[in-house]
């Protein structure tokens, strides 16, 4: 019997979280996952979902786990001070980064987070977790089964996309990033290449993209490209813009799907299983 391999969606927001009434289907926490493969669990981002996942954590009997960040943006980290299973010594968390373009580390940019006058509690009270340092494009190392691959993205200040491959299955993340860079845009399509599903930024539609050209984000468009360029079975919409009401997301996720069935757009709660 196939062992499970999942992954769930605990915060698909852009940029800033979004709570309200136009924002109740699709959810307005920003980016945090949740992996399982077999006995372990991967979590990949800690945007301001990951303060209700920790606490589910908490209640779970899984105390050891990874930590991904695509990069270190606010939305993408601002869930870490919240997050109840990184002050707790019995846990065990490593935390990585691949994206830096410079002598950055994890670590720095979580100390800067977490000190007065910014916030009272200081980086050094995560006594669960451990931080360490990749390069996008390297693997990470781990003897359970579960292969993690990494490449990297086009985004202000870099960021690193990842590719998680289980028992014959896979799933990809790639946020954030921006198409238009030629070395990565020909990269993208084998790193995808048949996944059972791909997260992807979609932030704005091609039309809107012409007028934030350069912030980092790509489009639903461009989503679909890359599905069929990689041969995915399942592309997933991710990222959304703040201003998107779940209106919104309704009609393009119904543009999306007559372009490439099977297409989905991400919500709160939404579990993947290739």
């Amino acid at each position: 019997m196939a062992e499970e391999f999942s992954l769930r969606c605990w915060g698909v927001r852009g940029s800033t979280p979004t709570p309200g009434p136009s924002t109740l289907r699709y959810g307005g926490e920003t980016s945090c996952f949740e992996i399982r493969a077999g006995d372990a669990l991967v979590l990949v981002d800690c945007g301001s979902g990951a303060r209700n996942l920790g606490v589910e954590i908490c209640s779970c009997k899984t105390r050891t786990f990874d930590l991904l960040f695509t990069h270190t943006h606010l939305d993408h980290i601002c869930g870490l001070p919240f997050f109840k299973p990184a002050y707790d010594p019995s846990f065990n968390v490593t935390a990585w980064a691949g994206h830096f373009q410079d002598d950055t580390s994890l670590v720095d940019i979580v100390s800067r987070i977490m000190s007065p006058p910014i916030f009272p509690v200081a980086a050094k009270t995560l006594k669960a977790v451990e931080f360490k340092s990749f390069t996008a494009g390297d693997q990470i190392p781990r003897t359970d089964g579960l292969v993690i691959r990494t490449t990297r993205l086009n985004h202000p200040g870099g960021a690193c996309g990842y590719r998680f491959e289980f028992q014959g299955k896979s799933i990809c993340i790639i946020t954030d990033h921006e198409h238009g860079d030629p070395e990565i845009d020909a990269a993208l399509p084998d790193f995808v290449r048949n996944a059972d599903v791909m997260i992807y930024d979609a932030m704005f539609t091609d039309e809107e993209y012409r007028t934030y050209k350069g912030w980092g984000h790509s489009t639903w468009q461009k989503a679909v490209e890359l599905a069929k360029a990689g041969n995915v079975k399942t592309p997933v919409l991710f990222h959304h813009d703040p201003r998107r009401s779940d209106d919104e997301l309704d009609e393009i996720g119904l543009a999306a799907r007559n372009a490439y069935p099977g297409m989905l757009v991400a919500s709160e709660g939404m579990i993947l299983k290739p």
